[in-house]
């Protein structure tokens, strides 16, 4: 239990041991001044009401400072990682307005999908990547994320899964030069999404390492194609490039890792993804106020003591 004015409970208990105090002077004096007249003294019956109401005093010091305790609570939860290609192939127009914003669109509808108990985050990546938003339920701050997204730079998928991996994990991961990684533990109940054309140009094997180690540890990546088999051509500084979607690539990441590859003209099955998610149960802790409860508690032992005190007396004190 935890207090949030532990000087006020000092106070009240200091109030109420020192009506302890004075109740047991008095009752000697009183019981000395009775034996020197040869009367018998009043029993210990009779103070129960004023020991009842020092009690209800001290309960009620207890409430004045606030305790609460912590509440241990269960909550299902999962995490979904949006990594979304933002290489300059995604200012593409064959796809309106241009692949990126139907990437942004598919991607924003997803996240309306979403119930609260799913964490949401977002990466960016080209070459590399980068963690733009970390997993967490307020799913405002993901849209705000996917929001902000610019077309620049090449593709690599391989950094988009391991940099994911590493947004899941909460910790860097990186492949080593033989092409190894560390072993990052079993991640059941995260999902990856990718939002990409496919067109990967990032170092030989890479993607496919990643994709080992995703399917290794338990994430599951679906995909989402996004722009035309049939290709168009791009502006990328002064040149005219010509890009288009290669679904083998993203079909290939998903059937892996036991995903589903989705054509960005199907965004509306994505809200499927999230019943394939294998939630976990985490505890989380919620402050409980137990101030009533004390301030109940003290009402009854003060009703209590003057209840008694009337009773044995006559008198309200």
């Amino acid at each position: 239990m935890t207090l949030a004015s532990p000087a006020l409970l000092a106070v009240g208990l200091l109030v109420a041991l020192a009506l302890g105090c004075g109740v047991i002077a008095v009752s000697r004096r009183r019981a000395a001044a009775l034996a020197a007249a040869g009367v018998a003294g009043p029993g210990r019956a009779r103070q129960a009401g004023v020991w009842l109401t020092i009690a209800g005093i001290a309960v009620l010091a207890i409430a004045v400072a606030g305790p609460a305790a912590s509440l241990p609570v269960p909550r299902a939860s999962g995490t979904v990682i949006l990594a979304m290609d933002v290489s300059n192939s995604m200012g593409a127009k064959d796809v309106a307005p241009d692949r990126l914003a139907a990437a942004q669109r598919a991607a924003r509808s997803f996240v309306a999908a979403q119930p609260s108990s799913i964490d949401i985050g977002v990466v960016a990546f080209e070459e590399g990547a980068l963690i733009t938003d970390r997993p967490a339920s307020d799913h405002a701050e993901a849209n705000a994320a996917i929001a902000q997204l610019r077309a620049s730079g090449g593709t690599s998928l391989g950094s988009a899964i391991i940099t994911a991996l590493s947004a899941i994990t909460g910790k860097a991961i990186a492949v080593g030069r033989n092409g190894t990684v560390p072993s990052i533990g079993y991640w059941p109940s995260a999902t990856i999404v990718i939002f990409s054309d496919g067109q990967d140009e990032g170092r030989a094997g890479a993607t496919s390492t990643a994709t080992a180690v995703a399917e290794k540890a338990g994430v599951r990546i679906d995909t989402v194609g996004v722009g035309t088999t049939a290709g168009t051509t791009v502006d990328v500084d002064g040149y005219h490039l010509f890009t288009a979607l290669d679904p083998g690539a993203l079909t290939s990441i998903a059937r892996a890792t036991r995903g589903t590859y989705y054509p960005v003209s199907d965004a509306g099955e994505l809200d499927r993804i999230a019943s394939t998610i294998k939630l976990r149960l985490t505890v989380t802790s919620r402050p409980l106020p137990l101030a009533g409860a004390f301030i109940a508690l003290a009402l009854v032992l003060l009703a209590a003591g003057a209840v008694h005190t009337v009773v044995r007396s006559g008198r309200v004190i």
